[in-house]
């Protein structure tokens, strides 16, 4: 406990205008207000049918918005030294503010794309009559030294506006853009119109936080900072907007450059501490991290950045940067507010400095928690300790603002005394610790006490997304009650339908539904109810263990295996895709040495299994030569079954050459190619089809005479996929059935989605294709462009070298089981072309990729 004192006496407010005006102290109450509402909503949204969208939207269009047009106006008045502007002027712009971000989250809650269309509008009204005001400010300024502060904030403006269209274009429907557009809407926000203002800020408010004058060096390197800052967004955006991954990475690196500009600029000559300083210092490194994130995830591939910045670097930036900023402002700031004194400063400090180090410690904890690739609990544990950060702060700043707002000056000796208050500020946060853990799904419930009426209860996550259900099987114990939380991630509606005629409303992207089956006493079947995506695959089942049993898979057709297939899984972490690029024929005898081994391989997305390979990969590798050139095979049964190799490439007797060899023996396959095309090799011991299926194949690419040369050429070998023990009687049932699990190129279920091929507009690019089967022929096709040139079999179907000045094109290349061919074609503009086998039921279910087509 600490002695107080008597009240000292009351400063009186020389403007009205000013920190400690009512207005202004209103209006700062507004942003408190605005935070409490982001951490409801965060809990909220577990329970009831919203987005996560709208806590992300209260705290950043909310609180950091009101924030800034708040402090923006001030901090420009005080350091620029002109006087202050009407008060109408700011209740004018918050009045309209308000009303558009609640339009806004109004808009995202119901799906209502013109209320959220109101909502930027809005929003963009209040920029600009708010960099009106700035300007003008800066054209009357008494004091030009902090001239740059102005550029910042009004360089943060025009970040808004074009945000704010970015969005305002994503409601009102540029589908084919939708990517684009709200990966520029979120950079230019969280970069340009919070990270430019804060960073511009921190320039005058570090300096006071850690009591040191404002230096020329400090003042000198915002002026630095400043172009570098901007000129990276706008290479950002443009790279974003153009699908260029090299000119949104140089954009990152010159924001990034921007970032440590600054933060040379501010580095203090003296230690600091303090709940302000550690919280911007926090926030700041945070904000530099995630361009770092950003840089790296680039470089992989460009394709990973929008799902990068909604998982990872939304998150980071949101607890780590925007909540951390705002308290740390706050805690600097909010004595200013409220105190009227010396003496009265100082009890409003320390009250506010209780428990700063276990927020501190809890907020940026949580960050790597709610940003990093874990799944469980961690996640929902980083977010109830920002929550508790957050909350435990703002109960702090309520506590004071809210009696100087109606009563009028505080009297101090009315603050709770810190024993008193330390313990109920633990207990508070411990019970909204357990309250937050129970509602976000940390605590499992236990059994129904009631006999025999429910004998364990389940909450399963399910997502939809790319026309599919995940996971598209669950299984639960027959008298267990099962409720689905259903959220979809595609850019088109979905909703989610049972048998027994539940069902929930139709979901667009980002929206979530609870929906409760109450008790399941056998399976069910689940599909998307809105036409042709049930027909497209959009299926999924419940199974009841131990109850009745469905023998077929929901959508009919083929082995109940196919439900073990999550097309929608992110691949293992070790996973690496298969290389499809082909290499030039060198010339010469071909050696090539391979051995027979069982090998653990991705058969689709996070599913692995023990496949039976040559060279321990499926395909096996991919050999090349010309017409009249040797090839010599070594092959080792490193097994213990039996094994050979059949080359369709080369004509002699098989029965040396195609002999079984039992386990450690050996054998030199010698032949001459002598014609051209797109050759199978497969194992040749039967039975065949079962030694095909479980990956003993490839193909081998003998080059027409006269082929010409092209700017990328890739291989891609077809297969039916068989999941299951690779002897098992299930899966010979299954493939003397033609019931396969799903279709693939180069031995994984759609991996090039995760791993798209790269290409460039006017770049020539050719494809060889074989079809390994074993028993459904392929149907190859690119969305968005047609093939000029097309080989199938050893014969030119379309643009021979000795053709000239065709205008015929073709749309796909049909090959049957161990038929070979190519295409050639080329992009007319960046952009995203999907390849598939045109038979839909291969395509949906593992047969598709991606070509990524930059400029």
């Amino acid at each position: 406990m600490i002695q107080l004192g008597p009240p000292a006496p009351v400063d009186r407010p020389r403007r009205r205008g000013g920190p400690r005006g009512p207005v202004f102290l209103s209006a700062n109450i507004l942003v408190l207000g605005w935070l409490a509402a982001a951490i409801a909503l965060l809990v909220a949204h577990k329970l009831v049918v919203q987005s996560i969208w709208l806590p992300v939207h209260a705290l950043l269009l909310g609180a950091a918005t009101n924030a800034i047009v708040i402090w923006s106006g001030h901090f420009t008045m005080t350091l620029c030294r002109v006087p202050d502007p009407p008060q109408w002027h700011l209740v004018a712009k918050l009045t309209v503010l308000n009303a558009a971000v609640l339009s806004t989250l109004a808009g995202v809650a119901f799906s209502a794309e013109s209320l959220a269309g109101i909502g930027g509008t809005g929003v963009a009204l209040v920029a600009v009559a708010h960099g009106a005001d700035l300007a003008n400010m800066k054209g009357s300024a008494l004091s030009a030294r902090f001239d740059y502060l102005v550029r910042f904030y009004l360089a943060a403006v025009a970040a808004l506006l074009a945000g704010s269209a970015a969005g305002a274009a994503m409601a009102f429907g540029a589908a084919q853009w939708y990517a684009r557009l709200w990966s520029s809407h979120v950079h230019l926000l969280l970069y340009g119109w919070i990270g430019l203002t804060v960073l511009g800020t921190l320039f005058t408010l570090w300096p006071t936080t850690i009591r040191a004058k404002i230096s020329p060096r400090s003042v000198a390197m915002a002026r630095r900072a400043l172009p570098t800052l901007t000129a990276g967004l706008l290479i950002l955006v443009v790279g974003l907007l153009a699908g260029s991954w090299w000119l949104a990475a140089a954009g990152l690196c010159s924001y990034g450059a921007g970032v440590v500009l600054s933060i040379i600029g501010l580095w203090p000559a003296r230690s600091f501490t303090g709940p302000a300083a550690w919280m911007l210092v926090g926030a700041t490194t945070w904000l530099g991290i995630a361009v770092a994130v950003e840089v790296v995830g680039l470089g992989r591939s460009v394709d990973v950045l929008p799902a990068l910045v909604e998982n990872t670097v939304l998150p980071l930036l949101a607890v780590g940067f925007v909540a951390q900023v705002l308290l740390g402002a706050f805690s600097q700031l909010l004595p200013i507010l409220v105190a009227n004194g010396p003496p009265v400063r100082k009890a409003v400090i320390e009250y506010l400095d209780q428990g700063w180090q276990v927020r501190v410690a809890a907020i940026n904890i949580a960050v790597p928690l709610v940003a990093g690739p874990w799944g469980g609990p961690l996640p929902l544990i980083g977010w109830v300790l920002a929550a508790v950060a957050v909350a435990a702060f703002v109960l702090l700043a309520l506590r004071l603002a809210l009696p100087v707002a109606l009563r009028g000056p505080l009297d101090i000796n009315a603050l709770v005394p810190h024993a008193r208050l330390a313990s109920g500020a633990v207990a508070l946060a411990a019970a909204t610790a357990v309250v937050a853990a129970l509602v976000l799904g940390l605590g499992a419930p236990g059994p129904s006490t009631t006999a025999g009426a429910v004998a364990a209860d389940r909450t399963v996550e399910v997502t939809l997304a790319d026309m599919r259900f995940s996971p598209n099987v669950i299984e639960v114990p027959a008298g267990s009650r099962l409720v689905l939380r259903v959220t979809n991630l595609d850019g088109v509606p979905h909703d989610l339908r049972v048998e027994t005629g539940q069902h929930t409303p139709r979901l667009s992207r980002g929206q979530t539904a609870v929906l409760d089956l109450g008790v399941v006493q056998q399976d069910l079947d689940v599909w998307c109810d809105v036409p042709g995506h049930r027909a497209a695959g959009m299926t999924m089942l419940i199974r009841a263990a131990g109850g009745a049993a469905r023998h077929q898979h929901p959508g009919g057709g083929g082995s109940s295996a196919v439900s073990s297939l999550d097309l929608t899984a992110d691949p293992s972490p070790s996973w690496a895709p298969r290389d499809a690029a082909l290499a030039a024929a060198l010339p010469g005898v071909h050696r090539v040495k391979l051995r027979a081994i069982e090998k653990e391989l991705e058969i689709a997305p996070g599913r692995r299994e023990i496949r039976w390979t040559f060279g321990g990969v499926e395909p096996a590798p991919t050999l090349r030569g010309r017409v009249g050139e040797v090839f010599e095979v070594t092959l080792l049964n490193d097994t213990n079954l039996g094994h050979g190799i059949d080359f369709h490439a080369g004509a002699l007797a098989p029965d040396q050459p195609m002999r079984t060899l039992a386990p450690g023996e050996r054998l030199v396959y010698r032949f001459t190619a002598q014609r051209a095309g797109a050759w199978l090799y497969h194992c040749s011991t039967p039975p065949m089809a079962l030694h095909i299926a479980n990956g003993m194949y490839g193909a081998v690419i003998i080059d027409p005479p006269g082929l010409a040369r092209v700017d990328r050429e890739y291989v891609l070998v077809g297969a039916q996929l068989y999941a299951g023990p690779t002897d098992s009687e299930g899966k010979v049932s299954a493939i003397r059935a033609g019931a396969p699990d799903g279709w693939m190129f180069n031995g994984t279920a759609a991996q090039y989605m995760h791993a798209p091929l790269p290409a460039r507009t006017g770049e020539r690019v050719r494809v060889w294709l074989v079809n390994a089967g074993p028993g459904d022929p392929i149907a190859f096709h690119v969305v968005g462009t047609q093939f000029d040139t097309v080989y199938k079999e050893g014969a030119w179907l379309l643009g021979s070298p000795n053709e000239t000045g065709g205008t015929g094109g073709s749309q796909a290349l049909d090959l049957a089981p161990a038929q070979g061919g190519f295409v050639e074609m080329t992009f007319p503009e960046p952009g995203h072309y999907p390849f598939m086998d045109h038979d839909m039921r291969h395509a949906e279910n593992g047969a598709h990729g991606i070509f990524a087509v930059t400029g």
